[in-house]
């Protein structure tokens, strides 16, 4: 096996901890290998979504085999970039600036000059992060939102491939090894022959691979994320969203081929792929084919979270690290959308007779799905179930399935009186689990049955609740039910005991 690529200089050691304090924004800028990108968040949840995210391509580490430096053109590229992004997030009332420097600048001669230029120009200070520390931090991104996510994690960049094995969640053996995209051309004269040969004599010295064989490989990286579209095109994959987007691996593995055979100048002509990434994808395609050939996984997942997710998570308190980011996403958007603020729970809590079977994961959606419940009041009344349906199937939150977006989404468009039957859902109907469909169609009209009764306002629901007595669904009332009784209250009672093949009346 090669020899892996050593720093040219000792990491910065890790501040201290310092005493948690509230979070309002926190923007962190990835200086990478092939680009530097800024990521601002807002923080009143664990994984909160961006609020301006923009990269510029500097391609620091173009040349960077033969002249052990950074391209000279990327670092005047950087600092361009920098300036812009560091007096952006000034002006955005940032709290808090991470600034994070990869494999590049970790391996290049003169990346301790290029850090300490940063810093006395803008003032801030720059983590080099080792490439084991590198690889945890893209690893704690992906667990924000599968933490039990159970296989092989790889982060392939454009100056190294990160390798973390996870064991349900758990961190075991890891390697940094010199494959980007950038560098593996230069590395073998740019023949393809050449680097796969390179590729393979990397993977095969790493005897704890054979463990990954029959789970799962997650996939983090732009040049990555920029072949699963290319999956998703070719697949005809009806959901557009690269966050959990699994395909199995022979399948993975014949698209890989494939790319990988193209020249830049074909890949120049699909127009998902940016003009930058054409030169170097065919690369990052025989990377993720050989790693799928040696470690021989059942199904490969992308991931839109990576390592700029898992230094945000760092830097959040403790208590807020223990949130579930999906509840906790979800619980943010209703504070900021509600009408009357009804409780998610009081909802979740309200239709859970009509679930008495189920498991925590599916009364983990039912919370999300109530959280979610009121999210189309806004809309004119005849398109809030379209608006709502679309929304929901493309939340920008870490933790769903494509199956569990199409689960809720679909809820969410019964709820407001969407049809399942609905041309405008039928594309994505292929995504739902085997049988969910009838639980769905309940939990919507369930949802719609909730708001019904308590007019969206809260600590009302919880006076009333909904049993199943025999053949019958019974709504309780208290003994004087004005405020909850009324035709509509009737007919969507009805609906809702119908979809459960039970006859319903108010008590």
């Amino acid at each position: 096996m090669a020899p892996r690529t050593a720093p040219r200089f000792a990491p910065r050691k890790r501040p201290a901890k310092r005493k948690a304090a509230p979070l309002g924004r926190v923007a962190v800028v990835d200086i990478g290998s092939n680009t530097v990108r800024m990521v601002v968040y807002d923080v009143p949840a664990r994984l909160p979504v961006p609020l301006f995210n923009e990269k510029a391509q500097c391609a620091l580490a173009r040349g960077l085999t033969k002249t052990g430096r950074l391209n000279p053109e990327g670092a005047d590229e950087a600092f361009r970039s920098l300036a812009r992004f560091i007096r952006l997030s000034r002006a955005m009332g940032v709290e808090r600036l991470e600034l994070v420097a990869t494999a590049a600048v970790r391996n290049a001669s003169d990346g301790r000059a290029f850090v300490q230029a940063i810093e006395r120009r803008f003032r801030v200070k720059v983590e080099v992060p080792s490439g084991a520390e590198e690889a945890r931090l893209a690893a704690l991104g992906l667990l924000s939102g599968v933490p039990a996510a159970d296989g092989l994690l790889g982060d392939l960049g454009g100056g190294s491939l990160d390798l973390v094995v996870l064991d349900k969640g758990k961190f075991r053996q890891n390697a940094t090894l010199p494959l980007g995209h950038l560098i593996l051309p230069e590395r073998a004269g740019d023949v393809p022959a050449k680097a796969k040969a390179i590729v393979n004599e990397h993977l095969e010295g790493l005897p704890w691979i054979g463990r990954i064989k029959g789970r799962s490989l997650y996939a983090v990286g732009g040049s990555w994320r920029t072949i699963a579209r290319m999956f998703i095109e070719q697949t005809r994959h009806p959901l557009h969203v690269i966050d959990n987007y699994a395909i199995e691996t022979e399948e993975a593995l014949r698209l890989a081929d494939l790319i990988a055979g193209l020249s830049p100048r074909t890949l120049l002509k699909i127009p998902t792929i940016p003009n930058r990434r054409a030169e170097t994808l065919p690369y990052a395609a025989m990377v993720m084919r050989a790693l799928l050939e040696i470690a021989r996984p059942a199904r490969m997942i992308f991931s839109g979270f990576g390592m700029r997710e898992g230094k945000l998570l760092e830097s959040l308190p403790p208590a807020m690290r223990k949130q579930d980011p999906l509840v906790s996403g979800a619980a943010t958007l209703a504070e900021r959308a509600g009408r009357f603020s009804i409780s998610g729970e009081e909802i979740r809590d309200w239709i859970e007779p009509l679930f008495p079977d189920d498991n925590p994961d599916a009364r983990r959606l039912r919370l999300v799905a109530s959280l979610l419940s009121d999210i189309g009041w806004t809309e004119h009344p005849d398109y809030r179930g379209e608006h709502a349906f679309h929304r929901v199937l493309r939340l920008p939150f870490a933790g769903l399935t494509h199956s569990d977006r199409v689960h809720l989404a679909l809820a969410i468009f019964v709820r407001y009186n969407g049809a399942a039957d609905s041309p405008l859902v039928a594309p994505v109907m292929s995504l739902l689990r085997k049988g969910e469909l009838e639980q769905v169609q309940v939990l919507g009209l369930a949802l719609r049955l909730a708001h019904t009764v308590s007019g969206s306002a809260p600590g009302l629901l919880s006076r009333t609740s909904l049993k199943i007595k025999k053949n019958e669904l019974v709504l309780q009332v208290p003994e004087d039910g004005t405020p909850f009784v009324s035709e509509t209250v009737e007919r969507r009672l009805r609906t809702l005991g119908r979809a459960k093949g039970l006859s319903a009346r108010i008590a």
